[in-house]
Order: structure tokens, then sequence, then C-alpha cells
């Protein structure tokens, strides 16, 4: 029997997976946690064999909840399960030690056989997370943004135009507009919506 913990910081979510697991007896759910500061204490009580965590969640995150499980020595493989499988989501979680990372749309026996894999220590990813990674891999490294760059964005997204942006960094409006054509160029993009869009994605902003 697999022992689980639940982490999500929504109540109808956890009581849902309970649900799902307590209906099969490959599965025991040991415990539930709102949060990843909660995880940890239930997590070194109970002892898991598997972790399902939220990546977004007050208090503590799911990647910074992955690497202190780490840190106080648990055993438990950490199966990712969320909404989000942007770049930014999937990448931090993987490198901070997740076994596997799903979607939340997953089906039921999908998800089980999930658990049992990660329980295994076998890495899982939905079909999505598993196209993205593979897409990333495949891509040439990007070009990093200059934190000039990374300014002039954060102003656009809040609504500025290049004049008031150029304003309030003390450069001018021409200025404004080449550190937008090269910021355009690295996020390989045409536009400032797309270029706030894909700095958003990429966790830049």
């Amino acid at each position: 029997m697999i022992r689980l913990l639940i982490v999500d910081d929504h109540p109808v979510v956890r009581d849902g997976l309970r649900g799902m697991f307590a209906g099969d007896d490959r599965f025991a759910v040991l415990g539930e946690a709102g949060n990843g500061k909660e995880a940890l204490a239930v997590a070194g009580a109970v002892d898991p064999d598997v972790v399902l965590l939220d990546l977004r969640m007050p208090v503590m995150d799911g990647v910074s909840t992955i690497r202190a499980l780490a840190g106080q020595g648990s055993r438990a493989r950490v199966l990712v399960l969320t909404t989000y499988d942007t770049d930014s989501d999937v990448l931090p979680a993987i490198k901070a030690g997740a076994t596997g990372y799903l979607l939340k749309d997953t089906p039921r026996e999908e998800l089980f056989r999930a658990v049992e894999a990660a329980h295994r220590g076998e890495s899982v990813l939905s079909p999505a997370v598993a196209g993205r990674l593979m897409g990333t891999l495949r891509s040439p490294a990007k070009e990093p943004l200059s934190q000039r760059e990374l300014e002039v964005l954060k102003l656009i997204s809040q609504g500025h135009s290049n004049r008031e942006a150029a304003g309030r960094l003390f450069i001018s409006e021409a200025t404004v507009k080449t550190h937008l054509l090269h910021a355009y160029a690295k996020l390989g993009v045409r536009d400032r919506a797309a270029a706030v869009a894909a700095a958003f994605e990429r966790g830049l902003l």
C-alpha cells in the first residue's frame, strides 16, 4: 500500500483527491496540508511514500517545499499536481527534485498509475509537460535580457508609454525604443504585448 500526503491550498481539491484514493486499496492517505510549511510538519510526522504537491500556495510554495522536504531527510517521492505548465513552473520544480509533474486534468487511472510509478522512483510527466520540456531542450539557449531591458519591459507591462518609461528611467524615448527592440529579438517576438507575455511566461516579470 502506497502512503500518500496531499498538499494543496484548496480544500475542495484535497477532498476530491482524498476521495479518489480512499476508494482504492492500493493507497492510503495519511494526511493533508494547505501549504508547504504545513506539509513539512505533516511529512515529518507520518513519513509518506509519495507527496502529491500543488505548486502555487501561500506561506511556502511548491518548489521551496520540494527543496525543504529533501533538506529534512524525507524519503518521499514528490509528484507535482498543478494547473500550470509554463517553463517558469515546470523547470524549477524538476530541478528542485520532483519525481513527476502532472496537470490537474489528468484522468483518475492515469493519476493512480503515475503515483505507483513515482513510488518506484520512475519519472512521470504529463504529455503537455513532456512536450514543453522537449521544446525547451531542442531550442537554442536564449540570450538573457539586460537589467535595463527588464526595467523597460516592467514599465511597459504596467501600461506606461515609451515616453513615460523614458521619463521614469531618465533616458531618451529613442533609447527606450532601442531597449524594446533588443528585448523583442531576445524573446523572439514582434510587439510590446507579445514581449510582455513572453517575459511573464519565462518568469522574468
